[in-house]
């Protein structure tokens, strides 16, 4: 590991842990996730407790709360203390507008996002994040895993010349792109945005990478060639560095709560010819600086 590569992880994994009065974090690995306990969603939290869930959330980017019971209601208003439930495009054909059915049937060849993706990043102002819960596991106990990874480590663990190189430039993030092998609705319009290449996160102002392969198209400061050959290799950092991950193991009424600014998650398709069904709410963000 080169020196450059050595500071950034210690730097993150270094950090002591906080305290907290109302619930308990649990680091899944040093550099992301932690398992939250001492919450009932259920119920109305109060400003104390979403005080400290923000805390962590900006802390470990990825929270999970197991063994929660919720209604569709109790879990739009946990999001909503975060910000303004998403409306899902494009909408469902019937049920909450503000909620997306994750649904695999026994029959499904593959699923959408089994590959690395940050959500909407197409979007002119992408989510500010996710919430996932899971009712219904495959029938074995196993498989369906969520990995994540830390975009702002795969920033900081770059050499300083990659970094002055990337930090000037932008990227064309392309709905078409994302959508390859699926058919629209006949009157969805497909997003398309130039977004920093790196970014600022909007709270903690930490930088971070801002590329993902479902989305990123094109780097427009630099020729076709050279385009493929940067992006290719940010790719290829941020799936081949397990490092920079963290994996959530889903169990019956567990649910997730990402940074979709700064975490870009893989939902592992392991668990064919199985069934999997959960729901997710998603956040507004604002725009994408650098």
């Amino acid at each position: 590991m080169e020196p450059y590569e050595l500071a950034a992880l210690e730097a993150v994994t270094t950090r002591p842990a906080r305290s907290y009065r109302t619930l308990t974090a649990e680091r899944i690995t040093p550099v992301l996730g932690a398992e939250i306990s001492g919450v009932d969603l259920s119920e109305e939290l109060s400003a104390e407790q979403l005080e400290e869930i923000a805390t962590a959330f900006h802390d470990h980017h990825v929270l999970v709360f197991r063994d929660q019971t919720i209604t569709v209601e109790d879990h739009k208003r946990f999001a909503a203390a975060f910000g303004e439930p998403r409306p899902v495009n494009p909408p469902p054909p019937e049920g909450d507008p503000c909620v997306l059915e994750i649904r695999t049937t026994s029959a499904a060849a593959n699923v959408a996002g089994n590959g690395w993706h940050a959500d909407g990043t197409a979007d002119a102002e992408p989510s500010l994040g996710s919430m996932l819960y899971i009712t219904e596991i495959p029938e074995p106990g196993c498989g369906g895993d969520t990995l994540f990874a830390n975009m702002h480590l795969a920033y900081e663990m770059l050499s300083p010349a990659m970094r002055s190189l990337l930090d000037p430039l932008t990227a064309v993030h392309d709905g078409a792109q994302a959508l390859q092998g699926y058919v629209p609705p006949p009157d969805y319009v497909i997003p398309r945005s130039e977004h920093p290449l790196v970014a600022r996160h909007p709270v903690t102002g930490r930088r971070l990478l801002y590329v993902n392969k479902a989305y990123t198209s094109r780097v427009p400061q630099l020729s076709a060639q050279e385009s493929d050959a940067v992006l290719g290799m940010l790719f290829d950092s941020i799936a081949c560095r397990p490092v920079l991950h963290c994996r959530v193991r889903w169990t019956p009424n567990t649910l997730v709560f990402w940074d979709n600014r700064c975490v870009q998650h893989h939902a592992t398709y392991d668990y064919y010819p199985y069934a999997r069904y959960g729901r997710r709410v998603a956040i507004n963000g604002g725009p994408v600086r650098g």
